[in-house]
């Protein structure tokens, strides 16, 4: 289940990888205090770190919902991250059109839960060369990400990650089947666990889906002890104000007492 991630440090110290960072980027500032904040976490516990940030937000409920300051002008910010704090960035992408471009600017290219299936963008994210993180589908079963896989194998790339997110649970819930790890690391692939979307409460009748923050630790901890190879966690330094998802993210001020128990949590299981 190797995966070849540029610039990812801390390879050997047998941790969880993080994917973390803003939902969505709102601006050069923000951007880089979350990132600087992380990365010194990162170091303090030895844990492989990856900055994520969506350059543009295509799926909102609204359509005056907020959805970016600019692709170019978000993208040059990822990619003034990876190189300032030399570390692997990640973004994702939301048709066909638009793999060639964000590969220019970040290492890996992330599929949407909601877009897993769909060939087009898979086969053009797989062809940029680039790692390629897919997000399961809430409607997907743990198995049936196979397909997916292999649709980005087929050509020619191996370098894939899954993210479980959550599956749907009637109209305005998800869970969490912690069996997914197991499930998808058998297809071949490192196992993320999402422990803030696997929190979302969509359908909200505000047209702004709701979230249970207070729920992250206890499924980041349940995640490490399933043995997920990575956690993906969205974070921001004032949730109740952020542009995207502040419902369901982890205020960053917590990140380090949560990556502090995380860790431990990963060692006992290993011993």
């Amino acid at each position: 289940m190797t995966v070849n991630i540029p610039k990812l440090k801390y390879t050997e110290s047998n941790n969880f990888f993080l994917m973390a960072g803003p939902c969505v980027i709102e601006g050069e500032e923000m951007a880089f205090q979350i990132a600087e904040h992380i990365v010194a976490l990162s170091n303090k516990y030895n844990i492989p770190y990856i900055f994520k940030g969506s350059y543009r937000k295509a799926n909102r409920s609204k359509i005056d919902s907020f959805t970016g300051i600019g692709d170019l002008k978000a993208l040059k910010i990822l990619k003034k991250i990876g190189e300032t704090f030399d570390i692997p960035v990640v973004t994702d992408i939301h048709g066909p059109e638009e793999a060639e471009l964000a590969a220019e600017y970040v290492d890996i290219l992330q599929i949407p839960a909601f877009l897993c299936r769909q060939t087009d963008l898979l086969v053009a994210a797989a062809k940029t060369g680039k790692v390629i993180n897919i997000k399961k589908g809430q409607f997907l079963s743990p198995a049936a990400m196979s397909f997916a896989a292999q649709k980005v194998r087929n050509c020619g790339n191996n370098n894939i990650i899954l993210t479980d997110r959550g599956t749907s649970f009637g109209y305005q819930d998800l869970i969490v089947d912690f069996r997914s790890i197991p499930t998808m690391q058998k297809i071949g692939c490192p196992a993320v666990l999402d422990c803030t979307h696997s929190l979302q409460q969509p359908n909200q009748l505000s047209g702004v889906s709701g979230g249970d923050p207070e729920m992250i630790e206890t499924i980041a901890k349940a995640g490490v002890a399933t043995g997920a190879d990575g956690l993906f966690i969205e974070t921001h330094f004032d949730p109740a104000h952020a542009k995207s998802d502040g419902a369901n993210m982890l205020r960053l001020d917590q990140l380090d007492g949560l990556l502090q128990k995380l860790v431990r949590i990963r060692k006992a299981i290993l011993e």
